[in-house]
């Protein structure tokens, strides 16, 4: 019998049997002989297991870092193709040099060969000989003879030999008649054949015929760099005394990754530093591994991949990686595009595409000015312009060019911060807080096979016509700060409703603002944002109120970016999620074409409703006709008014289009709109108790023939 005994090795539980004692089976209880026990089992650690050793070595990577992925592989030969390019260039130059310098080596070769050849052709070696004998024949009588035996042999000798060199010559001269009248291919390879050994033979001991060119790497990095930028941060103890200093494992690298360098390392314990504290001195690390931080790009190896709370994974970039010809967002060529599936955004440092769940999401968008804020944000609303079962709900606080292709499409669309744009957007939150209470209405209702989750899906917005809302405000600030406080307060409430419940019935908010501060853009909104992208801004505190506090410390920081990089933005996922995305580019003429198709994709299906169906410009565009831009404009200004003031008028065309509009008068515009067939049914109207010059829009609207445009 024997017992069993249970040791880990190398994470796996190993059983070793011992015998146990024959004095010890009086001990053993009746029921513990039951069990049967194998006669003989193999222990994994036995003496005489020969496998003992393989069995306990613990699992190792057989290939080396750099080919272990498909992706590392294609990184180290499109350096090595760039590298051998390089030198073929590098040399290719240089070629006039490199002959010239066989000429003269194959010269020197030459003048080798001729002095080495010479004491065999003269015989210098029985030469000394004979020297040698002549001399000692002074000395001793008998030994004349054999001198003269020996000079007459040395005579014969070198008379042979010269002639032999002689018909050599002859036959070498005879041969270079003849390749001198050869073909030009023949006597480049004769003269290769003979000029290589010659100039072989020339060359010295510490000659070099070809330069050693070194390609200038802009960042060259290597394990003992990594060390001593770390060192320098404060990350790794300094050795004391003769002991070597600490130092981190590196898992994989430094290898070469795309245009950069990759590696993943590990901290090393007792030191108290963590992977957090590696990302928070970036700069550091950056500025002692002569880079810009823009280059460095770190995070967390999570347990989930392999890591731990000190691994990290480094990529240093050759130079500037967001720079360079804006990617064409694939959404500018499609034809449809499903909302349910991840949007296509942008590219990170490596050039991997970046793509974003939007569906049960909420949106925030933030940045400096003129830093492709909201051509980013309109990524979003582009992506559901190709889906017709997508219904958008725009508001612009700018009120500017950006989103004024969207009134083909938008079931409601408010432009500007002006009064009666305020109050069109709080009429548009409580139409949609009124939809969203009706849609939990419809789930709460509908059997669990169908709605299984309490959420909205394709087949109940197929079956239900309960289409994806798609709640994109643009400049949120100029809102708030145009709103008397209490309004404002309501409008925040609204918000903040409809971003927080508004996901499980397929609300999708899209919201845009300047540095988001306390006064343009409260906290209670901002925190329950779940995506957030912030191009440029000042400082780490801006980025920190954009991405979420803290984010900077983790590395998520949006103050990094410069003026150069428009459309590049820090894109934050989760609580410790973030990537620096180049977003794809969709100019303005771009997204005008994709709300016309995606105007043409509603009318099909049926679903073009709300403002864009009424749209007189829109319906005008779709049946190929020209309504005057003087009309398009007025009636864009008086989109929620039915009258208007001839000099509010005037000032919301200005702001539309200062350099159009910037010199109308109230004598012009009248004239302007006469010719476009405005007939004004009155010169005067009156609003809120007062009587003014103005204009109805009905009287705009009866100048576009409605009736051959709305069949």
């Amino acid at each position: 019998m024997s017992e069993t005994i249970a040791r880990p090795v190398n994470g796996h539980t190993l059983t070793k049997l011992h015998p146990i004692p024959p004095d010890a089976l009086d001990t053993v209880a009746p029921e513990a002989e039951a069990p049967a026990v194998p006669d003989v089992v193999e222990a994994v650690d036995r003496a005489d297991n020969p496998l003992a050793d393989w069995l306990t070595v613990p699992d190792a990577p057989v290939l080396p870092a750099w080919a272990r992925s498909a992706a590392s592989i294609r990184a180290n030969v499109t350096a090595f193709v760039r590298l051998s390019w390089w030198h073929t260039r590098y040399h290719g130059v240089r070629t006039p040099k490199y002959l010239v310098r066989t000429v003269l080596l194959a010269a020197r070769g030459f003048f080798r060969a001729t002095v080495g050849l010479w004491p065999t052709l003269s015989a210098q070696d029985h030469s000394a000989a004979v020297k040698a004998l002549r001399a000692q024949s002074r000395a001793r009588p008998e030994d004349v003879e054999l001198a003269t035996r020996l000079q007459s042999a040395h005579a014969e000798r070198t008379r042979t030999r010269r002639w032999r060199f002689g018909t050599a010559a002859v036959a070498v001269a005879a041969a270079a008649v003849g390749i001198a009248l050869a073909d030009p291919l023949v006597q480049t390879g004769v003269a290769a054949a003979v000029v290589t050994p010659l100039a072989y033979l020339g060359r010295g001991k510490d000659a070099q015929f070809l330069d050693q060119g070194a390609p200038p790497l802009r960042v060259d990095m290597s394990a003992q760099q990594l060390n001593d930028a770390l060192r320098a941060a404060g990350l790794l103890k300094s050795g004391r005394g003769d002991e070597d200093p600490p130092r981190v494992s590196c898992s994989m690298g430094p290898v070469r990754d795309g245009r950069g360098w990759a590696v993943i390392f590990d901290l090393p314990r007792g030191g108290g530093k963590t992977a957090s504290d590696v990302l928070a001195k970036r700069e550091v690390i950056a500025q002692e591994l002569g880079v810009d931080e823009i280059q460095v790009i770190m995070s967390r190896v999570r347990a989930a991949k392999g890591g731990n709370a000190g691994r990290v994974s480094m990529w240093v970039a050759d130079d500037d990686p967001y720079l360079g010809t804006p990617n064409p967002s694939p959404l500018a060529t499609a034809e449809r595009f499903s909302i349910w599936e991840p949007i296509p955004f942008g590219q990170d440092a490596r050039g991997n595409r970046v793509e974003v769940p939007v569906m049960w999401q909420s949106l925030f968008f933030g940045g400096l000015p003129r830093r492709g804020k909201t051509f980013t944000q309109r990524l979003m609303t582009a992506a559901g312009l190709l889906d017709s079962h997508v219904r958008h709900y725009v508001a612009d606080g700018k009120g500017g060019a950006d989103w004024m292709p969207m009134k083909a499409v938008a079931h409601r669309l408010v432009m500007g911060a002006e009064d009666d744009a305020c109050q069109a957007l709080k009429a548009m939150l409580q139409e949609l807080l009124l939809e969203m209470e009706r849609r939990f209405a419809i789930l709460r209702d509908l059997p669990t096979s169908l709605c299984p989750e309490g959420k909205l899906t394709p087949d109940i917005v197929a079956r239900h016509n309960l289409p994806v809302i798609f709640v994109t405000i643009d400049e949120l600030q100029e809102y708030f700060t145009a709103m008397e406080r209490e309004d404002r307060e309501q409008v925040i409430n609204d918000l903040c409703r409809i971003a927080r419940r508004g996901p499980a019935a397929g609300f999708v908010s899209n919201f845009a603002s300047q540095r988001p501060d306390a006064e343009s853009v409260p906290a209670k909104l901002r925190e329950i944002i779940t995506l957030r992208y912030s191009t440029q801004v000042v400082d780490r505190t801006s980025s920190d109120m954009v991405l979420g506090k803290g984010k900077a410390a983790q590395g998520a920081d949006a103050s990094v970016l410069s003026e150069e990089h428009k459309g590049v933005g820090v894109l934050v996922t989760g609580p410790a999620s973030y990537v620096t995305v180049r977003a794809d580019y969709l100019d303005g003429p771009g997204f005008a074409k994709l709300c016309a198709k995606g105007r043409a994709l509603r009318e099909a299906a049926g679903q073009l409703t709300g403002d864009a169906a009424g749209d007189v410009t829109a319906a005008a565009d779709a049946a190929g006709l020209k309504i005057p831009a003087i009309l398009t404009d007025v009636l864009e200004v008086m989109r929620h008014s039915p009258r208007m003031f001839t000099v509010d008028l005037l000032a919301g065309l200005v702001n539309l289009d200062e350099d159009v509009y910037g010199d109308f008068s109230a004598e012009r515009l009248a004239a302007e709109l006469e010719a476009a067939g405005v007939k004004r049914t009155s010169k005067q109207v009156k609003i809120s108790g007062a009587n003014a010059a103005g204009y109805q829009r009905r009287d705009i609207e009866g100048a576009a023939p409605l009736e051959f445009l709305l069949g």
